[in-house]
């Protein structure tokens, strides 16, 4: 493949045949749609893979296929051990709150390293000293990324709920 070649064009020509190639593999258009972002995601960090292969598509259908695979055969064991009674399922999924919703939503409008460091102390309940070990960050720094989150996220949501009374 030469070298040159821009992973970009590579997936506007090739995902969606890839995305079929898996569907019809897998029965399950999210997970061939997230096997082959995966796959693509592998190439973008490691590009060398992609670009010595004779053939990127076929490559990335290889790796594609494997991942699929791969989460065929973690489920399928998750399910023998939830039906052999030695891990208990629950039975239903609880259904989502409004308010949960919300969060969700205005998370997503914060830096990654901000609502990484948000979701590890207030919905992991992690302490902030752990919080930092886990970033490879000094505490201060937390405590700094968590007062900007609580802030934009009251901005964020107080926002959402003018809008939602307004409709």
């Amino acid at each position: 493949m030469d070298p040159e070649i821009d992973l970009r064009d590579l997936y506007a020509a090739s995902a969606g045949r890839l995305v079929a190639q898996l569907y019809g593999m897998t029965g399950d258009f999210a997970e061939a749609q997230d096997a082959v972002q995966e796959a693509f995601a592998r190439a973008v960090a490691q590009p060398a893979g992609v670009r010595a292969a004779a053939n990127p598509e076929a490559w990335l259908f290889k790796v594609a296929s494997n991942i699929a695979r791969s989460r065929h055969r973690r489920r399928a064991l998750f399910d023998r051990l939830a039906r052999s009674g030695r891990l208990t399922v629950a039975a239903t999924t609880p259904a989502l709150s409004p308010d949960h919703v919300a969060l969700v939503a205005a998370l997503q409008k914060l830096t990654r390293a901000t609502r990484e460091t948000v979701v590890l102390h207030h919905i992991a309940d992690l302490p902030v000293a752990e919080v930092a070990t886990i970033l490879g960050i000094s505490v201060e720094s937390v405590k700094v990324r968590l007062l900007r989150g609580r802030r934009a996220l009251a901005e964020v949501l107080r926002d959402a709920e003018m809008e939602s009374s307004h409709v």
